[in-house]
């Protein structure tokens, strides 16, 4: 490594491979340090000049194989009161179906790196080139303010792409001197809201904001969760817990507002539901680390759950690789109707098979609208909650226990039962009878035009039927407990549907139409 007297050090891939380390589960790596001479020193503090400046510029040179984290330990001073990180890489020109260049960034404190310890500081991925901490409201969304202490801090890069030719990236730390300013006071939501006591809820539990790489306001959000006629949402920013600390400004009584994250891995996605104030959850592991078991079990003390999210999406690092072992309920429908959100349907029905065969606990469905910016449209879908009341503690128990269905937009209602020898079940309940009982499986729908109702099994498809115009019907189907271990419903919008609004965005040899409404199953059990 080298340092010239403007300030500007560089990097060369010998020296960054002398430097480099392994922290934690992840493959990382630590550069040499860079520190700041104190310039323009006050005698009686022995630091610079209030307002004082200093500036340096880190570059270097990644190749194809890089670490997945990257490094750049700041040794920061005292006196210390603002920290701010720009950053850039090159983006060379890459044969089609090559990854080009794509980097994260984020920051790490004083108090360290290790994994799930307390020097995280904040991240922002790809969606920023810059950013500020100081302990007030200056702070960059994304980042927690907070005093910046003497001691050595890290920039961490995250290269999750790196082009044939190689990543150059140049980064700068800039730090200003001076006594810290007023302290940013955090305004947490309510765990509760005024519900209707015990009925059915409507939320959207897989939203972004400028906190991460959104581009709504949470005042944005929590409008269009209320246009869209949901009685909660989760916060699930990428990778970091600052939202938390602004959702009580915007929450309400006719919205409940829940602490979330969403944990981006190199091997897929997903969601910490139920987090207590300014609790953050490490994303710095692939599943051959073996460490997602210790981050689930840190999101379940906290009483809340753990859903794999958009299990099936294509882009690079989402597909869910950790297996469902660890997990609450999984995200079987993201954003518009896609070929993926298909595949995790078969897959999670797949997975219903196996835990009714096995008399294991099965899993629930859950669904969410993943929206980040304009045109997304939050609450498409939507995830309907019965639960005891509005609250953080009842709506996680709900969705835990999958006492759930869920729909396209509040348009969309259903109720669903099966009921037979004097006995009756709901979604999530069992129904236990003798084999040979016959059981009437009920299914009452509106918002679904022309629309059309399936009845599924562990044999499959039992019953088909079409709703009218008016997309409002009652279908009712006869089976018994010998003949089905579950039953469960969807309603899909015509084949082919191309109306806008409805979420369809597959060709038109799809089998079945576009999802308009899907539910947890009814068990169906012998009774001996």
């Amino acid at each position: 490594m080298c340092q010239s007297e403007t300030g500007t050090t560089d990097m060369g891939r010998r020296a960054l491979l002398m430097a480099g380390g392994v922290l934690g589960a992840a493959g990382a790596l630590t550069v040499a340090p860079v520190s700041f001479a104190a310039a323009d020193e006050n005698t009686a503090t022995g630091t610079p000049a209030d307002g004082t400046e200093e500036a340096r510029t880190v570059t270097g040179h990644l190749q194809t194989g890089a670490a997945d984290f990257v490094y750049l330990p700041v040794e920061v001073p005292r006196g210390v009161n603002q920290i701010a990180v720009s950053y850039t890489y090159d983006k060379p020109s890459v044969p089609s179906g090559t990854p080009g260049n794509s980097c994260d960034i984020g920051i790490f404190d004083e108090r360290g790196l290790a994994l799930g310890g307390k020097g995280f500081r904040g991240w922002s991925g790809g969606a920023r080139t810059s950013f500020v901490i100081d302990s007030g409201d200056t702070t960059t969304p994304g980042y927690l303010p907070g005093p910046v202490n003497h001691g050595t801090w890290h920039v961490a890069l995250g290269p999750y792409q790196v082009a044939p030719q190689g990543m150059n990236y140049s980064v700068t730390i800039t730090l200003r001197y001076g006594p810290a300013g007023a302290p940013f006071r955090p305004n947490y939501p309510s765990e509760r809201a005024k519900g209707r006591g015990r009925a059915w809820y409507r939320g959207d539990c897989h939203l972004h904001t400028v906190h991460s790489d959104g581009k709504r306001l949470p005042s944005e959000v929590a409008a269009g969760a209320r246009a869209a006629g949901l009685d909660f949402i989760v916060s699930t920013d990428h990778n970091t817990s600052s939202a938390h600390a602004v959702w009580g400004e915007y929450a309400g009584p006719d919205l409940l507002v829940i602490n979330g994250e969403e944990i981006t891995t190199r091997n897929g996605h997903w969601l910490a539901l139920g987090l207590d104030n300014g609790s953050w959850i490490d994303w710095r592991y692939r599943s051959r680390d073996d460490a997602f078991p210790r981050f689930a079990r840190q999101v379940r003390r906290q009483g809340g759950l753990v859903v794999p999210a958009h299990p099936y999406c294509p882009y690079v690092a989402c597909q869910w690789k950790f297996g469902y072992e660890d997990a609450d309920a999984v995200e079987v429908w993201n954003g518009p109707w896609t070929y993926d959100d298909e595949s995790a349907v078969d897959t999670w029905d797949s997975m219903l098979g196996t835990a009714m065969r096995s008399g294991k606990d099965w899993l629930p469905a859950m669904a969410n609208s993943d929206a980040h910016s304009v045109p997304q449209v939050i609450g498409l879908p939507q995830t309907v909650v019965y639960a005891d009341d509005l609250n953080r503690a009842s709506i996680l128990e709900g969705i835990r226990k999958g006492r759930t269905y869920v729909a396209e937009s509040s348009a969309v209602t259903v109720s669903f039962s099966a009921a037979g020898g004097g006995r009756s079940a709901g979604i999530a309940e069992t129904l236990e009878l003798p084999a040979d009982t016959p059981v009437d499986v009920r299914l009452e729908v509106s918002g679904v035009p022309n629309g059309t109702v399936r009845l599924i099994t562990d044999e499959g498809q039992m019953h088909q039927e079409s709703l009218g115009a008016s997309g409002t019907g009652t279908v009712v189907w006869r089976t018994t407990v010998s003949l089905a271990a579950y039953v469960r419903a969807e309603v899909r919008h015509p084949k082919a549907d191309g109306t806008p609004g409805k979420g369809n965005t597959m060709a038109a040899d799809l089998q079945w139409g576009p999802m308009a409404a899907l539910t947890n199953p009814i068990v169906l059990r012998v009774r001996d």
